[in-house]
């Protein structure tokens, strides 16, 4: 077969061979170098947000932390360091360990009385009733109300001489602490524990509404048929598939006792005599009162890792099954 020559190459002349392009290596980098700029540019929203709700928040722990080392009294910056006696004295002041006492009270008195009120309510209201929607709207109110409006109301309602609880009793017949709801040592706790319960519990029956409306109707039905009676649909199907909205109340309601402050301090401003003083209380009697803030940063830091060993324990003990759940449902669906 007769070869075909160019005519370079008849002609003996040497043709060189073709040279790779020079911009192809530096396009490569340029596109890679794109691509990334691209990729850290979508997550500066999501780190802009990391910083700005975790990372920030942080600081003034950080500060209360190096304060509560110090004797400060908020002016200037701390510089007479006592290193822990803040602490030292803080475990020693019977205020404090009232303070203790009363917020394991509290946390008592909400899980055996407030929430299951609510879930009573809660599962009430979940049948059909007429009217029951106005029944939710009257029954969640008093947790729209601010603190400072609920503490002024009940104020005057418990207020001494012509409150309307003392005329309530009276005209029932019975006799009432006359007018020393909240200024007697005796009865101040439970007046305040009431207040608490009228303010709050109507979060924690919305969050049962929304868990039993997640319970199937068919396995109600199901246990119906089988013969299963109110009480016995309620302990082996509801309530087992609502426990994981029951362990995020109980969450909510130990931290919030823990961290009560503001209906206190509008109520009764920790009095009588401390007896109904929280540790939030407290600390902004000494911190914003007597000018006390080495020693109120102390307090901080202790309500901060009570909340934080409690969560961590929650977590780790109560809410694993379902945070191993959730993670479980998102590796399924991303596979």
């Amino acid at each position: 077969m007769a070869s075909t020559y160019l005519p370079e190459e008849r002609s003996g002349v040497d043709v060189p061979s073709p040279a790779p392009a020079a911009g192809r290596p530096r396009g490569r980098a340029r596109r890679r170098v794109a691509h990334h700029l691209t990729a850290y540019g979508l997550q500066v929203p999501a780190l802009v947000l990391f910083g700005t709700l975790v990372l920030l928040p942080l600081l003034p722990l950080l500060f209360a932390l190096y304060a509560s080392f110090f004797r400060w009294g908020g002016f200037g910056m701390p510089e007479d360091a006592v290193g822990g006696d803040n602490f030292t004295r803080l475990f020693q002041d019977p205020v404090f360990r009232g303070d203790l006492w009363r917020c394991l009270v509290l946390v008592l008195l909400s899980l055996g009385l407030q929430l299951p009120f609510a879930l009573a309510l809660a599962v009430a209201l979940n049948q059909r009733l007429r009217g029951r929607a106005v029944y939710r709207m009257l029954f969640f109110a008093p947790y729209v109300l601010s603190e400072a409006i609920t503490g002024v109301l009940f104020g005057m309602i418990f207020a001494p001489g012509d409150g309307l609880a003392d005329h309530v009793l009276g005209g029932i017949g019975l006799d009432g602490p006359a007018g020393k709801w909240f200024s007697d040592p005796s009865t101040v706790m439970a007046t305040l524990f009431l207040v608490m319960m009228w303010k709050y519990f109507g979060f924690h029956m919305m969050l049962y509404l929304a868990g039993l409306q997640a319970v199937p109707a068919e396995l109600t039905e199901a246990a119906l048929i089988d013969g299963a009676g109110p009480w016995q649909r309620f302990r082996h199907v509801t309530l087992p598939l609502l426990a994981p909205t029951l362990r995020i109340s109980v969450f909510l309601s130990v931290i919030g006792s823990v961290q009560l402050f503001d209906l206190v301090w509008v109520i009764t401003a920790g009095g009588p005599d401390h007896h109904s003083e929280t540790m939030a209380v407290t600390m902004f009697q000494y911190g914003f009162k007597r000018y006390q803030v080495g020693y109120a940063s102390a307090i901080s830091v202790v309500m901060f890792g009570i909340s934080l060993v409690f969560a961590l324990a929650y977590q780790r003990f109560v809410l694993h099954r379902d945070l191993a759940g959730a993670t479980t449902t998102m590796r399924g669906g991303g596979a």
